[in-house]
This record gives C-alpha cells, sequence and structure tokens, in this order.
C-alpha cells in the first residue's frame, strides 16, 4: 500500500484508465463525487485496509473478498473493486455510501489499479530484474541482487530483493531493511506498492522471483518488466495447473513482448528451447550444460574451486569470454549464476532502455567482486562440516536429484543421511516418486513431516514410504528407510545415526521456522534443529541461532 508521499489517484482516474486498458469498468454510483475521492493505497485483505484505499475484493475458494465489506469500510476504505456478485454484496451491506467499481475479471484489473494509484508505469523505477522456473528461482535472485548491488553501489544506489524468504531494499544486501515474507510473489496491491516504496527508497534495480501461482492469478499484472529469465520446468504444482503443458503456459506468459523487454532463457532442456522458441521481444538463449551449442551465451570451462565452481562465459556471437566463480557447490549453482550474469549484461546492454549501469562495470564486478559467493538463507546451507550438515528446500524430484548429487560429491567417503517429507494440500503425484529417488541416492532415509497443512499427515508421509519401499524391493537396494515424527525428532534421529565422515541432509523446508499442521503454527526451523542436535553431540557447527542466517550458504 501506498502512504507517505503518495502519488495517488481519483476514482474518476482509476475508471478512466481501466477503460482504457479494456476492463469496460461500470462505477456506480456514477456522480461528481468521484472526481473529489482521491485514493491512496490498494489492498485485497481487509486487514491491510487504511483510511484512502482502494479495496479490492476478490472472489475465493472458500469465501467472496465483498463478503468483509464492513471490516474494509471501517478501516477507512474510499471505494472498491469488485465483480456483479461482489457489488450485489456491498449494496447489500452499506447501500450507496461508497463508490464501487465494477468489472468481470477483478485479478485483471487489480494490477492496473494499483499501479495508478502507485505511479508505476513501464518506465519508472525500478528496473525490474524476474526470474520464474520450477528450481533456481531464489538463488538467481539473490545472485542477481548481489550484482546489480556491486554496480549501483559506488553511484550510491540502493537495490531491492522479492521474493520466497524476504522483501529487502538496502545499498548493500547485508544492510538491507528486511520483511519476512509469506508467498514467493505478493498479491498485485502489494507489489505496486513496493514498486512505490521502492522509488522513495532510491533503488534503482530490484530482482523479483515470479511464480507460476503468481502469473495465473495475475499478481504481476501491471508491472513491466527490463529483463526476465528462465531457469528449468520439472514437474511441480500440478495441483493447480493440471498438467506439464498448463504449467508451461503459465510460465511462458512472462516472455511476452508486452510484459518483458529482454527475456533470457536458459536452453538446458526440451522446454527452455521451446520457451525460447516462442517468446516475443528480444530474446537472448544460455546453455549452461552439455557442449556449447549456438545460444547466445554458454558456460565452458568449468572447474572446482573450493567448495564452488570457476567458470567461463562465452558468448557465441562477439566471442567474448568472462571468468568468474561461485562459492555455492553444485552444477546447478553454475546455471543459477550464469544466468543472473546475462541477465545483468544484457539489461545493459539494451540498447532502447536509459542504461542504469555501463556493461564494463557489470563485467568488471564478475570478474573482481564475486558477487555470487552470496550465502542464500536455507538454499543449501550448511551447518556444520564435520559431519556434513546442510539444509535445503528441495521439494520436488528435479530439485531433490540436484541436492542429492551435489551433496554425494566424490570428496565425500561416508553414508549420506536424508530427511524428507511432503507438503500436503498439493501435487500428490510427486510424493511416490520423490520417495523412490530418496531410496536410490541416499543410505539412510528418515520420512518425516513438512507442512500437512490441512491433510492427514500419517497420508502425506504414506505417499513417499510407497514410492521409496518400492524402489528399495525392485531395486535391491540396502537403503535404511524409518518414519520419524515429530520433525525435530527425525533431525535428532539423523544427527543420531551420523558419524564425522557422513552427510546429513534435511530437505523440503528451507528457511522454513514454522509448520502449518491443521490450520495450527508449529514452531521448528531445520536449521535450529540441527545446530542443537550437532552441538549436543560434540559436533562442531556454525553456531546457527534462530534468526539469524549464520550458516554458510551453498545454494539451491
Amino acid at each position: 500500500m501506498v502512504r507517505e508521499g503518495a502519488l495517488a489517484a481519483t476514482v474518476s482516474d482509476l475508471v478512466e484508465h481501466l477503460t482504457s486498458e479494456g476492463h469496460d469498468p461500470i462505477l456506480s454510483p456514477s456522480s461528481g463525487a468521484a472526481e473529489q475521492i482521491r485514493l491512496t493505497g490498494a489492498g485485497m485483505r481487509p486487514q491491510q485496509i487504511q483510511s484512502g484505499d482502494l479495496f479490492i475484493a476478490v472472489r475465493g475458494a472458500r469465501a467472496h473478498g465483498a463478503d468483509f465489506i464492513d471490516d474494509a469500510a471501517r478501516s477507512g476504505a474510499a471505494a472498491v473493486l469488485t465483480d456483479a456478485a461482489g457489488m450485489a454484496k456491498v449494496r447489500d451491506a452499506l447501500g450507496y455510501s461508497i463508490p464501487v467499481i465494477e468489472v468481470d475479471r477483478v485479478r485483471d484489473a487489480a494490477g492496473p489499479a494499483a499501479a495508478v494509484i502507485c505511479g508505476t508505469t513501464p518506465t519508472s523505477d525500478p528496473s525490474l530484474f524476474g526470474v520464474t522456473g520450477t528450481n533456481g528461482k531464489t538463488t538467481t535472485t539473490y545472485f542477481l541482487r548481489s550484482l546489480l548491488s556491486a554496480v549501483l553501489a559506488p553511484q550510491g544506489r540502493s537495490t531491492g530483493l522479492i521474493g520466497t524468504i524476504e522483501i529487502a531494499a538496502g545499498a548493500a544486501p547485508e544492510t538491507s531493511e528486511r520483511i519476512a515474507s509469506d508467498m514467493t510473489t505478493p498479491e498485485a496491491p502489494a507489489l505496486h506498492g513496493l514498486m512505490h516504496r521502492f522509488r522513495a527508497e532510491n533503488v534503482a534495480a530490484a530482482a523479483m522471483e515470479v511464480s507460476s501461482h503468481a502469473i495465473s492469478y495475475k499478481r504481476i499484472s501491471g508491472l513491466h518488466f527490463d529483463v526476465a529469465g528462465f531457469t528449468n520446468l520439472t514437474q511441480d504444482h500440478l495441483d493447480l495447473h493440471g498438467g506439464m503443458e498448463e504449467y508451461y503456459a503459465a510460465k511462458a506468459e512472462l516472455f511476452s513482448r508486452s510484459r518483458t523487454r529482454t527475456s533470457v532463457i536458459t536452453v538446458d532442456d526440451s522446454w527452455g528451447h521451446r520457451m525460447a522458441a516462442e517468446a516475443t521481444g528480444r530474446v537472448i538463449t544460455l546453455a549452461t550444460t552439455g557442449t556449447p551449442t549456438d545460444a547466445h551465451w554458454s558456460v565452458t570451462d568449468v572447474e572446482p574451486s573450493g567448495l564452488g565452481s570457476a567458470f567461463t562465459l562465452s558468448s557465441t556471437h562477439t566471442g567474448e569470454r568472462i571468468r568468474t566463480s561461485t562459492a555455492l557447490p553444485g552444477d546447478f549453482n553454475v546455471s543459477n549464476a550464469a544466468l543472473a550474469a546475462v541477465m545483468v549484461l544484457e539489461a545493459a546492454a539494451d540498447p532502447e532502455r536509459p542504461q542504469v549501469f555501463a556493461r564494463d562495470e557489470v563485467v568488471r564486478a564478475l570478474q573482481e567482486q564475486r558477487p555470487f559467493d552470496v550465502a542464500v538463507p536455507g538454499r543449501m546451507q550448511v551447518v556444520c562440516r564435520q559431519p556434513a550438515a546442510i539444509v535445503d528446500f528441495a521439494h520436488n524430484p528435479d530439485a531433490m536429484i540436484r541436492a542429492l548429487q551435489a551433496v554425494r560429491g566424490p570428496q565425500r567417503t561416508g553414508r549420506l543421511i536424508l530427511v524428507i517429507g511432503a507438503a500436503g494440500e498439493r501435487d500428490v503425484s510427486k510424493r511416490p516418486t520423490m520417495g523412490a529417488i530418496a531410496a536410490r541416492m541416499a543410505d539412510h532415509v528418515i520420512i518425516s513431516d513438512d507442512d500437512p497443512h490441512g491433510e492427514d499427515p500419517a497420508e502425506i508421509r504414506a505417499g513417499l514410504l510407497d514410492g521409496a519401499r518400492d524402489a528399495i524391493s525392485g531395486g535391491d537396494l540396502s537403503t535404511h528407510l524409518e518414519e520419524v515424527v515429530p520433525r525435530a525428532a527425525a533431525v535428532q534421529a539423523a544427527v543420531d545415526a551420523a558419524g564425522p565422515e557422513d552427510t546429513i541432509l534435511l530437505a523440503g523446508r528451507g528457511h522454513e521456522d514454522h509448520q502449518d499442521v491443521a490450520g495450527e503454527r508449529v514452531d521448528v526451523d531445520d536449521r535450529v534443529e540441527l545446530a542443537r542436535a550437532l552441538t549436543e553431540r560434540g559436533f562442531p557447527c556454525s553456531g546457527f541461532a534462530p534468526g539469524s542466517d549464520s550458516g554458510q550458504g551453498v545454494g539451491s
């Protein structure tokens, strides 16, 4: 929402803009009063509404937002944007005491409405760098922000971050003001309010995770991205989309000329090649695995560098070679770092956009300032080195494979002990697959709870256990499999089973500090529980404490 220094807009300004956008709004009551009513913020939840706000009432799965119009009015709502059903509910509750703007598709109109109130335009600051894909969004946005800060801080300009873990703004990531995030991509009114706040705080560029839910639910409507990047596409969120084709189609909406100036597409698989072929506008391709291709940029000369990797970004068309590195292990983190690098390089090379920074400054930062050594909370985060104890957010089949490959590594000679669960009320088809992957790739698998939400936790675990047992019996595996709840007890069991040469991976929860169990909050943080159990056994650990991200990040 917008507060101090709000540009604001009148109700009639809003109606005019929505008309120009093709939403055919109907204003009721339609009177001269609309000229005088100024809107200084917007929100979809009654508890977010303050005096002067537009209340955007959307039909939900369980209730209509307009059912809560009394609460919104008491909080100071100055007008309502809703559909025909919402209009009737508002009139029944409040009569004609408040202007109501009726549209057919409220979510489609919410973004443009918030943009008018907040002053968001296609050329307004900050420059937006969006990242979508199944895996790697969070780490890539952290990499992006770190690189952007390296080139903008000397100018006295700030950078921003919007994503799964946090919303942040400041001259440097380590000194930024942070707000915990409750969803990967906020709703449209909150996003446009953040854009206004970023401008007020001199934020020149911001990195943002763009989830398929955000695209499908129109949360990014009214935003314009300077550069959007695509990581990969693998099975996830099929509970929402229904199938991989629908999931792909949702992601593809980001890469249209009307929404994004430059698209940087990772073409390591068939989905990436298809995305690049179907994207409109300026399209740049990146190949990060295998032999160099005809992609615009390729990753070559990958070599171990500490826990991470050094690599070269090679331009197929110009022959340019840029050597850089990441401290975070795993081939997938090379891919994440390469995508972040190319997105910023191509932003500096866009001939139609005023330059926020010079391209040679980006190259110098990549070569000299190690921007991809930044820690990412709960993404392959190392809590102990002997035994190696790592927390990661891997919660789908592809991410699990990548994480297990990264921690297994040739340098590790001991057993791999894995703790996994699966979220309730989500794609149930991936549970047996994840259980099978765990049994095939780990030596000791502990099935526990993730976020059950409203689903029976035992049924969720059963899906994982079925897949693991089938893999063990079908492959004649010696994997030790057990079921341990609650989550803290599972973490303790993993530590009790580990020796100094073993590796412990807690997968699925990452940075999360509580579980949702039938609507009740249960405080549990894998990093805290892991550090506590290790310390009690006398193993040296990083000293991770609640509210801290002191564990060394090693990517995801």
